[in-house]
């Protein structure tokens, strides 16, 4: 308690003075070296991708396109875990024998594109060492449906738009082979839920929460079943409920049915992405809040309301999310995820500039999860050295990914996140991938290089010291 004191105080001193600067500097620790930094790439109506529609070559290679160029973009950040919508409101990115295409590719619903968006996108997330995590919409289905589909799901009508029913067991049923599906035909690094409660202004009396949480029960057992290091996750209410000094004023995750706290501290999910979209005292004791009642348990990244930034929303200042990211790493929370991708993308308020020159000025790998397994994890395995053109490539095998670092110091400080240089992801069985370093560089700065072996949990293995090649 002394600590979140502490820590609210320092907050509300920054607040004071944060009109004399330009733009308001991070307090607190330097950058961890583990720490999720995550963003919500939105498809829905291409909010953020991809924003030209329709079919052929050239439609598809813009939208490839597209994507690679915000992908570039977002690892320049530090971005290191994309939450891609692929799960829209009962419909989806990729070739489903469940659901129809959403029609954000084509201009309309049930139409092919011709190509896989969500293969796509994880090999291109992958080739830039970043997590790729499905984010599926679970209950909403929209405002409009066929009468054929409200039949056959049964779905509930409520404030103009449709719904799939939490007290019918085959929801849950649905919902999980939803993720099976997607788990099992992908290599996902993660199954993220939205909207997983009863919707708003639905009577708390009629609610029952242990529906909800039916739902998740039935697809974390999909998911883990498939791969257990795939990272279930969910974006709650911003506030898990009502505090002893501070009231959530009736909006929380407790109103709607959504028992995250319960979920986390059981196992059944383990991130938790609360939408903080707010500021001041409805922000630092709710997110001290999460952080202590989850006690360590899971991760907890807070989704940061970016787009209030916009002149065409709220218009914050810049200075109300630096001070908010702020706090998160100084009481040590998992780290933030932004919603959306298009307020990064056009530097609002220059939060992209302050991001790649302040914030997350060196790179980060995820937490490891805790229920990894107990066996050691052994040095990656150096197999062959190449050269081509002036670039040294070592092969490595052993490990789905490896981390390779560099520094003027031997042996490679490798707990210094400075020194990490990339995170390379293997296509192969054998763990088998080329890891390139220019050796011109490393001889003129006297710099040294290491690799160690990451597992799917987030593990990382001793450091293999790599000698310079000739």
């Amino acid at each position: 308690m002394k600590r979140i004191i502490l820590a609210l105080l320092s907050i509300f001193s920054l607040c004071a003075r944060a009109q004399s600067v330009e733009p308001a500097l991070p307090f607190g620790p330097e950058a961890p070296k583990h720490e999720l930094r995550g963003v919500w790439l939105t498809t829905l109506w291409g909010l953020d991708w991809p924003k030209t529609r329709g079919t052929g070559a050239r439609v598809v290679e813009e939208q490839k396109k597209a994507l690679r160029s915000i992908l570039d973009e977002l690892q320049k950040d530090g971005i290191n875990t994309v939450f891609l919508q692929t799960r829209v409101r009962g419909t989806v990115i990729y070739p489903s024998r469940i659901e129809p295409w959403d029609g954000c590719f084509t201009g309309k619903e049930g139409r092919d594109p011709g190509w896989d968006p969500l293969a796509f996108a994880i090999d291109e997330c992958h080739k830039r060492g970043m997590e790729l995590h499905a984010w599926v919409v679970t209950l909403p289905m929209g405002k409009t449906q066929s009468a054929k589909v409200v039949r056959a799901m049964k779905l509930l009508r409520h404030d103009g738009a449709y719904y799939m029913d939490p007290t019918r067991a085959e929801t849950a049923h649905f919902i999980a082979n939803i993720c099976r599906e997607i788990v099992s035909r992908y290599d996902v690094d993660g199954i993220h839920f939205d909207y997983i409660r009863y919707p708003e202004g639905f009577k708390r009396s009629r609610q029952k929460p242990e529906l909800i949480t039916r739902i998740v029960e039935e697809s974390h057992r999909a998911v883990k079943q498939i791969k257990p290091w795939v990272r279930f996750s969910c974006s709650p209410i911003g506030k898990a409920g009502d505090l002893a000094r501070q009231s959530a004023k009736g909006w929380s995750s407790e109103a709607v049915g959504q028992d995250a706290l319960g979920w986390v501290n059981r196992g059944l999910m383990d991130l938790l992405c609360p939408m903080m979209y707010f500021k001041g005292d409805i922000f630092y004791p709710f997110a001290a809040d999460w952080q202590e009642r989850t006690a360590g348990k899971g991760l907890v990244a807070p989704g940061m309301g970016i787009y209030f930034l916009s002149p065409k929303e709220k218009d914050w200042p810049l200075e109300e999310i630096t001070r908010e990211l702020s706090f998160l790493r100084q009481m040590g929370l998992g780290g933030a995820v932004y919603f959306r991708e298009q307020f990064l993308s056009d530097n609002v308020k220059g939060l992209r500039s302050w991001l790649r020159t302040h914030y997350y000025r060196t790179p980060a790998l995820l937490p490891p999860l805790p229920d990894a397994p107990s066996d050691s994890l052994g040095r990656p395995i150096l197999t062959a050295r190449s050269h081509r053109d002036g670039e040294g490539l070592y092969t490595v095998e052993g490990a789905p990914r490896y981390v390779l670092y560099a520094s003027e110091t031997e042996p490679v400080d490798t707990d210094n996140p400075a020194n990490i240089v990339r995170i390379v992801y293997s296509n192969e069985p054998s763990g088998r991938a080329e890891i390139g370093y220019d050796m011109l560089t490393a001889r003129a700065f006297g710099l040294h290089l290491a690799v160690t072996a990451l597992d799917r949990w987030g593990r990382e293995s001793a450091p293999l010291p790599l000698p310079l090649i000739e």
